[in-house]
């Protein structure tokens, strides 16, 4: 278990969530719907709103993972730990989508609060989210 994960624990931005594995499939379409909207916004070369779509549809693939393990956050930051140590560490999915999901909350944070944003960027993170949302299924359900 790592240092942060731990953290995360004893300030309870994760929690035990009973009713998690019940809203995992809720997740999974949320962020299906998320992943969706982000392809049509690319589509309309709002690549801005593609970006922060395409991250909080990455959020939702995570948080179904969480759920899936009857956890839930508070941060998004202890999101990305708990998915680490839950199915990185036992070697369930690849460290490659942990590293996507941070890069993809940092692109979103400066699509969203300093107007940083690119299409390059857009695209990369659409492809990312598409091996995220495959992986995650292949958990959940």
């Amino acid at each position: 278990m790592s240092k942060h994960f731990d953290e995360c624990l004893r300030k309870r931005k994760i929690k035990e969530f009973s009713r998690g594995r019940v809203l995992a499939s809720k997740e999974l379409k949320l962020a299906e719907e998320d992943l969706k909207f982000a392809r049509k916004s690319f589509e309309q070369k709002n690549y801005r709103w593609c970006v922060i779509q395409t991250y909080y549809s990455m959020f939702h693939f995570a948080r179904a993972l969480l759920y899936h393990k009857n956890y839930r956050e508070r941060s998004h930051f202890c999101l990305g730990e708990a998915i680490r140590t839950l199915y990185v560490e036992k070697g369930e999915l690849d460290v490659f989508l942990v590293e996507a999901l941070a890069e993809a909350k940092n692109l979103r944070e400066a699509a969203d609060y300093y107007g940083d944003y690119s299409g390059i960027n857009a695209e990369k993170l659409l492809g990312r989210a598409d091996k995220f949302i495959r992986e995650s299924k292949k958990i959940v359900f």
